[in-house]
C-alpha cells in the first residue's frame, strides 16, 4: 500500500520538478528473479531507480535507515531490509536469496557506497554472489543528476535513468577472479550507458 502510494507521489515529482527521462524501461523481465544493479549518487537514487517500472523493488539498506523505528517502518513496507557495511552480513545475504528466490527483483548498488565526487568507483563482488547463487540476470542501470538536485549550482537539474541489457554470470561462482569479473563487467555496463546520453 506504502509502496503504490510512494510511487504515486515520485513519478509526478521527478516527471514535473526534474525532467525525468526514462530509457530502456523494457529490458527489466515482466517476471522471474532480477538483480537491478545502479551507481549510487544520493539518496535520491532508490526512490528514482524503482517508480517507473512497473515491479516491486526490494533494497539493501544500511543498518543506521532502521534506527528511528516510525522510519524503519516506513521504509521496510517499501521492502527495504537492513545490511550491516564494512562486513559479510549473513542475516542480509539471506534475505536477498529469499527475494530472489521468491522470483521479485533485489535493487542493489554494486559500489557499495555513494559516489561523492559523481565518478564511478571500484564494484564489490556481491552482486556478483548474489548473481551466481541465484542464476538471477543482472540488469544494469544508470543514474544521472541526483547528486545535483538542490545544489546551488543546479536546484532542478534534469534527471535520467537508463535500464540496460540483462547480464547473466557465467563463471565459477566459487572463483574469486570470476566473481570480481563480473562485477566489473556489470560496473563498465553503467558507465556506458552513462556515455550514451551526455
Amino acid at each position: 500500500m506504502l509502496y503504490a502510494l510512494a510511487r504515486c507521489i515520485f513519478v509526478p515529482f521527478f516527471k514535473l520538478f526534474f525532467r525525468a527521462r526514462v530509457i530502456g524501461k523494457e529490458n527489466l523481465p515482466a517476471e522471474g528473479p532480477v538483480i537491478l544493479a545502479a551507481n549510487h549518487l544520493s539518496n535520491w537514487d532508490p526512490p528514482f531507480l524503482a517508480c517507473f517500472i512497473p515491479r516491486h523493488v526490494h533494497y539493501m539498506a544500511k543498518t543506521e535507515l532502521f534506527e528511528n523505528p516510525i522510519f524503519s517502518a516506513m521504509i521496510r513496507s517499501c521492502h527495504a531490509f537492513p545490511v550491516k557495511r564494512g562486513a559479510a552480513d549473513r542475516g542480509a545475504i539471506k534475505m536477498a536469496m529469499q527475494v530472489l528466490k521468491g522470483g521479485s527483483v533485489l535493487g542493489v548498488f554494486p559500489e557499495g557506497t555513494r559516489s561523492r565526487t559523481g565518478e564511478m568507483g571500484k564494484a564489490e563482488a556481491g552482486v556478483a554472489l548474489f548473481a551466481s547463487m541465484s542464476n538471477a540476470p543482472v540488469v544494469p542501470a544508470a543514474i544521472i543528476g541526483t547528486n545535483e538536485m538542490f545544489s546551488k549550482e543546479k536546484t532542478f537539474p534534469q534527471l535520467s535513468v537508463i535500464y540496460g541489457e540483462p547480464l547473466r554470470f557465467e563463471g565459477d561462482r566459487k572463483n574469486r577472479e570470476d566473481l570480481e569479473a563480473f562485477s566489473q563487467r556489470i560496473l563498465d555496463s553503467i558507465r556506458n550507458l552513462k556515455e550514451k546520453v551526455k
